[in-house]
């Protein structure tokens, strides 16, 4: 099958590019390469995919229209997952304008282009930072999810009702995953477990907000990957589903596995809440179970091993 994926070079979007080329289907990687964080990785990642003879990739910004509809025409896919998207909350109280350029406005430009082509489905990432502070846990999805509280989590949101509109106006079968802070070898730089990782093997301090007393639902990429390639398959009508661990873990005790993996204790800056972070995150998947069957399988306790044995390897 021909997919299209955006932000191919990105952490998730990488990994999934490799479980759709491994089942041979032939998939055209679009990624902008911009400079949110270091290149070579992006790079390295590419590189990799580029070894599959069923992969091809270009570098286009997703909100440049004509770009995008040339290379729609030209490869003429049979299912769009658009991952590529503006990441980090706290960059967003900087930069917001980058994240409605991104992730709003590329999306559109996206799921338009989906529309015109007559895609089969559409599967899209949105993420649980839609949820804000809800206090209710775990976090269904049939829980309010209008009081987004950052920018990120505000244009998430926009996602999902637009990819909803473009499902009742268009009959575009359209599936939304709510990411629950994924995880896991190939990740992002500016993800907490990563700096963490950094900074202890070279004896830096680390920055702990909310003096510790954070919780987070982390989900390895590779169950992430499962979830994703059982949505892309099924490809329903129009739904959203929860994709995390179902387990909401402490913040100090990530470290702790970090600490004892790596044989060095921690220096640690405890620092208040920083705007936009939410103060705990705990996916309910009882629908994803049911509808996309999906059972994740690796805690933290597992993956975070795997990840700084990549690391290590990487880094060499």
């Amino acid at each position: 099958m021909k997919i299209y994926v955006t932000g191919a070079a990105g952490f998730i979007g990488f990994h999934l590019c490799k479980a759709l080329l491994n089942e041979e289907n032939e998939v055209l990687g679009i990624d902008n390469l911009n400079n949110y964080y270091d290149l070579t990785l992006k790079h390295d990642r590419l590189e990799i995919l580029n070894k599959y003879k069923n992969f091809k990739s270009d570098k286009i910004n997703i909100s440049d229209k004509q770009s995008i509809s040339d290379s729609f025409n030209k490869f003429k896919p049979k299912k769009v997952i658009p991952l590529a998207a503006q990441a980090g909350i706290r960059y967003s109280l900087k930069n917001p304008e980058v994240y409605i350029d991104s992730n709003i406005a590329g999306f559109l430009n996206i799921i338009e282009n989906s529309r015109r082509n007559n895609v089969e489905g559409f599967i899209y990432a949105s993420s649980s930072s839609v949820y804000g502070s809800n206090t209710k846990k775990p976090y269904s999805i049939n829980d309010r999810t209008d009081s987004p509280i950052s920018i990120y989590a505000a244009t998430k949101k926009s996602n999902e009702l637009i990819a909803n509109t473009y499902s009742h106006l268009y009959g575009l079968n359209t599936t939304g995953l709510r990411y629950f802070t994924v995880y896991g070898p190939w990740g992002r730089p500016d993800m907490a477990y990563y700096i963490f990782t950094n900074k202890i093997l070279n004896r830096e301090e680390i920055s702990v907000y909310n003096d510790g007393n954070m919780k987070r639902d982390f989900t390895f990429i590779e169950d992430i990957i499962k979830g994703t390639m059982s949505a892309i398959e099924k490809n329903y009508k129009n739904e959203i589903f929860n994709l995390g661990n179902s387990n909401s873990e402490n913040l100090m005790d990530l470290i702790s596995i970090i600490e004892e993996e790596l044989g060095i204790n921690a220096k640690i800056d405890y620092k208040k809440t920083q705007l936009g972070d939410v103060k705990e995150t705990y996916a309910d998947i009882k629908k994803s179970k049911e509808k996309l069957d999906y059972i994740p399988k690796i805690s933290i306790y597992q993956g975070v091993p795997r990840f700084i044995k990549w690391y290590k390897d990487y880094n060499q």
